[in-house]
């Protein structure tokens, strides 16, 4: 049997990532349980530290080794867990290690500091470990050195005991991590070997035994499994699940590795079908819907056509029906503009003529008026025939001979002053130098 398991081992290292490979412990093809949840153990004294608890391997399967507060092996060392990884092929167990700083662990939440990356539990200073009394229970223990700061879990918290696989944690080293895990290191001391070993050797502690929940939790001192210093799981951190085909011992893991062998050929055969049944079906859909996303393009762009032909026809109706109005108001503006100009015309010339009637009716009247005001030729005497007989030189008033042509200026009489101003008359007419004198009695009335 024992040379079963070491031929198994050898062929499952082989598909363990290098990474893995350089803290390989041991590799198993079933993934270990939940972790338990449980409570902390007060520390025993200054000066230890906590280690986590977790699911190792055996020759009867999977049992719970506790966690435990253990004494470093010299001041300024940090515990780095130990975590289950998946190869590809198997779960590799990774040792953990001392050193200065804490390196990668898997992203396991083992809680009470480590909470998937680093440690919030405490730290060196000076040759003392701080201890951080938020996560670690420190009870009525007298330590000098103490703080208190809330750790805040940067990964999911749930209780995945492994990395990888099928519902494992997801978590990668990070640059800070890869330099830890390749430092100097420290392996674990010979009290925690003593305390996997006695761990190992106790039949409660089987996972087949106690589904998930063991009651020997964690301890106060590393191998101490009895006395007040234990403390039982809560519970189970999920629903146990018996590993399959299980006999005795582990001879369902010889028979898994040498008789699964055909389930998974008639698993990858099966696959295989499945996968091409997925591919001929997937083809036939990609070619219905390839046609009928066509179709369905063929019906948009005529859709489409359709639409921008009755908009553009829309579109022409309307500028159409623009220019006729357009044009229909124009020509009424033009015929409307030439009516008003016609009827402006028009009473410019009504003005016209009616300035013209006026004018000619005024000169008309001025005309004929002269003619009304001239006196009677025997009431209103001209200054030619109607002198006074005590001056018969004015009755002689005839013209020189030189100046016969001045004759016809008395025509101009009716053109003269009215009866009033007879004499203004008589001044008009051009007379000779003696008869000058004659016209001053006529004066009088003008005074």
């Amino acid at each position: 049997m024992r040379t079963s398991r070491f031929l198994l081992l050898a062929v499952l290292t082989m598909a363990v990532p290098a990474s893995l490979f350089a803290q390989f412990g041991v590799s198993i093809m079933i993934a270990p349980p939940a972790l338990p949840v449980y409570a902390q153990p007060m520390i025993p004294a200054a000066g230890y530290m906590w280690t986590p608890g977790y699911w190792a391997n055996g020759d009867e399967g999977y049992f719970w080794v506790p966690g435990t507060w253990v004494e470093p092996p010299e001041a300024g060392l940090l515990w780095t867990p130990g975590y289950w990884g998946w190869g590809g092929n198997a779960f590799a167990w990774n040792e953990g290690y001392w050193g200065t700083e804490v390196g990668f662990y898997g992203g396991v939440n083992y809680g009470y500091g480590y909470g998937g990356v680093g440690y919030g539990g405490g730290y060196w200073n000076n040759g003392g470990f701080y201890y951080n009394t938020s996560v670690n229970n420190v009870g009525g223990v007298h330590i000098t050195n103490v703080y208190n700061k809330t750790v805040i879990n940067e990964t999911t918290v749930n209780h995945v005991s492994y990395n990888g696989g099928s519902g494992g944690i997801t978590a990668r080293p990070t640059a800070a991590e890869e330099t830890a895990m390749h430092g100097q290191h420290r392996p674990a001391t010979a009290m925690q070997t003593q305390h996997v070993r006695a761990a190992s050797t106790n039949h409660a502690l089987l996972a087949s035994v106690n589904h998930g929940r063991p009651a020997i939790a964690a301890t106060a001192k590393p191998g101490e499994f009895s006395g007040k210093g234990v403390v039982a799981a809560k519970e189970a951190g999920a629903p146990y699940k018996a590993p399959e085909n299980k006999a005795t011992g582990n001879k369902a893991t010889e028979n898994k590795a040498t008789g699964n062998k055909a389930a998974e050929s008639k698993a990858a055969a099966t696959r295989t079908t499945e996968n091409k049944a997925a591919e001929n079906k997937a083809t036939e859909n990609k070619a219905t819907e390839t046609k009928a996303a066509e179709a369905r393009t063929t019906e948009n762009k005529a859709a489409e056509n359709k639409a921008a032909e009755n908009k553009a026809a829309a579109t022409r109706t309307t500028e159409n029906k623009a220019a006729a109005n357009k044009a229909a108001e124009s020509k009424a503006t033009e015929n409307k503009a030439a009516e008003n100009k016609a009827t402006e015309n028009k009473a410019a010339e009504n003005k016209a003529a009616a300035t013209r009637t006026n004018e000619n009716k005024a000169a008309a009247n001025k005309a004929a008026k002269p003619k009304e005001a001239r006196p009677p030729a025997e009431s209103k005497p001209t200054a030619a025939h109607a002198q006074p007989a005590s001056h018969p030189a004015t009755t002689a008033h005839a013209q020189p001979a030189p100046r016969q042509p001045a004759a016809p200026r008395p025509e101009a009489a009716p053109r003269a002053q009215p009866p009033s101003r007879p004499v203004t008359t008589a001044h008009a007419q051009p007379a000779p130098h003696p008869a000058k004198e004659a016209p001053k009695p006529e004066e009088k009335p003008r005074q």
